[in-house]
């Protein structure tokens, strides 16, 4: 009987971020602009760490893969949200609700473990640079960019197969712009409170372990291993926009993850997602890399040719 009440899990429908109003179109213009931006930004960043190589360094090896993330990530909830906005409705099939959970979910475990390991990084370099080659060797580069990716695509297994065997038997209309694990939970008909609270301790280890390790590795940087004020100033300009964009992801994932859901809203939810999903990956490549001069050399480099070749046909 209890089966019988159940309805079969066919699709869910996302209310989306907009409506036609011209406040909105307005917004709307201004997401696909960052979304563009972002994905152009980081497409550049991975081409010249690709054909230069004065970037095959293991800074710029970790943040190639960054890069992959920050194009995965827009890419899984953008274009769908875009395609429901102009088509006026918002239906996406269990399949695809799934894929969106899962994929959202390894992306942003790996980029939230990655930051942490590129901290590291960049405390070994300043605070021991003697020993940078062999703590960064090649080996070590590639166990940190494995360890992220595994840790990812584990945690989003268990999330994303635990939170679509919940029965949903009431309405499937998700109030979300796309399919994220708090916003599913709402809709089931189940008891999810032991769960919820399951999801909030395990963010102490996915989310704030990361982030402790970012604070740390960045304040030794920063303060204890700067001599002279002209370095420590240095330092802390380059840490603290570090430490900013990381805020950004991090405060948006806590918010998200280990905030009882109700303690926020919908519309808050779709805001504070649209950050991690969208604006992080966008400034990612702006302030770790294009700020570079290294970067900047190799983009020069690459546009001095384009022009050279350009003027020969010519």
């Amino acid at each position: 009987m209890k089966e019988s009440n159940q309805s079969v899990i066919s699709d869910f429908t996302l209310t989306g971020l907009f409506n036609h109003s011209r406040p909105h179109l307005v917004l709307f213009s201004l997401v696909a602009l960052i979304f563009t931006v972002g994905l152009l930004g980081n497409a550049i960043l991975l081409f010249l760490i690709h054909i230069d190589s004065r970037l095959h360094t293991p800074m710029y090896f970790l943040l190639r893969h960054l890069s992959l993330l920050d194009v995965g990530f827009p890419l899984v909830t953008i274009p769908k949200m875009a395609a429901d906005f102009l088509q006026g409705e918002g239906s996406i099939s269990f399949g695809g609700c799934a894929a969106q959970m899962f994929f959202l979910m390894l992306m942003g475990v790996s980029e939230g473990v990655l930051l942490a390991l590129m901290s590291y990084d960049r405390y070994v370099a300043v605070c021991h640079p003697l020993h940078y080659p062999v703590l960064m060797r090649r080996q070590v580069c590639l166990l940190m960019v494995g360890t992220s990716w595994l840790l990812g695509m584990l945690v989003a297994s268990i999330q994303t197969s635990i939170t679509l065997h919940f029965p949903y038997c009431a309405s499937h209309t998700v109030d979300h712009f796309f399919c994220e694990l708090p916003a599913l939970l709402k809709l089931s008909c189940a008891d999810t409170s032991a769960y919820e609270l399951s999801l909030s301790i395990s963010g102490v280890l996915i989310l704030l372990l990361p982030l402790s390790l970012i604070t740390t590795s960045y304040s030794h940087v920063a303060v204890l291993h700067m001599h002279s004020a002209e370095a420590q100033h240095k330092a802390f300009t380059t840490c603290s926009s570090h430490i900013t964009v990381v805020g950004l992801f991090y405060g948006a994932a806590v918010f998200m993850y280990m905030v009882p859901g109700t303690y926020h809203s919908p519309q808050q939810d779709n805001v504070v997602s649209l950050f991690y999903s969208l604006v992080t990956p966008t400034l990612n490549p702006l302030i770790y890399s294009l700020r570079n001069r290294e970067v900047r050399m190799a983009l020069v480099k690459v546009l001095g040719r384009t022009g050279f070749r350009s003027k020969r046909c010519s």
